[in-house]
């Protein structure tokens, strides 16, 4: 009865979400293409911008080149460079108090996932300020307008450009979780390849997993349309061919431009088809232990697949063949099992870990029942896991 009641509200949630206002944000890509951002913003009639980032970007210099050309288009900017990994409702307020007090009109998102999460927090509270990011968790609380707002991913894996989260913790609590809206994926979004070259092979590496999770739990969902099929199998072949090339090679600008395409793709994917127990239980580390998302993703991902056996063979089957990973002859199960060894494989080759340490023992039910919360009934898994799954694959990812 339970697995019925999540397909029945999953069903009801993809009937629904046709007839939400769907965006893709306006791209603007190549080498160089930030520096274009500041005509464009002018050319919209926009006079003052909050610049939502944080210190490690400036300290690599990577704002340069906007901040160059935005005095040069005489635009007003105000930069809030305090947001941590795992941004919190604290980065969220005081990046909003900055924007109100210099009356600005649109919002710059630039860095990483963290970055554009507490942009895309700003934006819904401007666009709400009856209500309190709590009040906006889960889905669909928004629903009015938010100022324009630019992405500027520095990273090739969150695909927060393309998509309708903003992923909030609550240092509190230990809470990681999302505010899902429509209204909250960015308008433009500029994918410039040089702003990923400085990126350490560690991030480089965590995040191109990440995107690569996107990609590839919304493909064995159950909320596929035919746009999420075609853009997961190109995000994923994408990956596999240029992942650890960007790794091994920072200024490889092939590698990388490829890279933020796939990051993208996988991020206009999730968005449509959601995603599932690897995100749920991802959170859940962030929460607890401040474990970057891509890290924890990548470690989990191998191990939910292997625990959704035969209910996934026919799709992870169709993306070997897709990244050319399988045998001729092959059967379905042989590929699906090639393609999860293929991924175990690009962990070991960019020395990610297959197992997550410092995990408490004490912490594990608590995680179990906010993972649940999270994935059912929402998330169109190809199987629905109960709370000994739950249990079973925090032990199986533990140290």
């Amino acid at each position: 009865m339970y697995t019925l009641y999540c397909r029945m509200y999953q069903h009801a949630y993809r009937g629904a979400a046709y007839l939400l206002p769907w965006r893709k944000p306006e791209l603007i890509t190549g080498e160089n293409s930030v520096e274009k951002l500041p005509a464009l913003i002018k050319g919209m009639g926009i006079h003052t911008i909050l610049i939502v980032t944080d210190k490690g970007i400036g300290s690599l210099g990577l704002m340069n080149g906007l901040l160059l050309q935005m005095d040069a288009e005489s635009l007003n900017y105000t930069v809030y460079d305090k947001t941590v990994p795992n941004p919190t409702i604290e980065n969220i307020e005081d990046a909003l108090s900055i924007y109100h007090m210099n009356n600005c009109e649109a919002i710059i998102a630039f860095g990483g996932g963290s970055p554009m999460d507490c942009a895309k927090g700003v934006a819904a509270r401007v666009a709400r300020p009856d209500r309190t990011i709590p009040q906006m968790r889960g889905q669909l609380k928004v629903r009015k307008r938010i100022p324009t707002l630019f992405a500027i991913p520095t990273t090739a894996g969150t695909g927060s450009e393309a998509t309708l989260a903003a992923v909030i913790s609550n240092p509190e609590t230990h809470e990681k979780y999302a505010v899902n809206d429509s209204v909250l994926i960015p308008h433009y979004a500029v994918l410039d390849p040089l702003l990923t070259v400085k990126l350490p092979p560690r991030i480089t590496s965590t995040t191109g997993m990440d995107a690569l999770t996107h990609a590839v739990e919304a493909y064995i969902g159950r909320s596929r349309t035919k746009e999420t099929i075609q853009c997961s199998k190109e995000a994923v072949s994408l990956i596999f061919a240029n992942l650890y090339g960007a790794y091994s090679e920072g200024e490889n600008i092939h590698a990388r431009t490829s890279m933020q395409k796939a990051s993208y793709l996988a991020g206009v994917v999730f968005t449509r088809a959601y995603v599932g127990y690897v995100h749920a239980i991802a959170h859940t580390l962030g929460g607890f232990y401040s474990i970057p998302h891509g890290l924890a993703n990548a470690i989990i991902l191998p191990h939910v697949l292997e625990y959704y056996g035969a209910s996934v063979h026919k799709q992870l089957a169709e993306l070997a063949d897709t990244a050319g990973i399988s045998q001729a002859g092959d059967t379905a199960e042989q590929k699906a099992s090639s393609f999860i060894e293929a991924i175990k494989k690009l962990n070991e080759d960019m020395d990610i870990p297959a197992k997550v340490s410092g995990i408490v023992e004490s912490d594990i039910p608590l995680m179990v029942k906010r993972a649940l919360a999270e994935a059912n009934p929402l998330y169109p898994v190809p199987k629905i896991l109960t709370e000994k799954d739950l249990f079973e694959l925090y032990r199986l990812i533990k140290e």
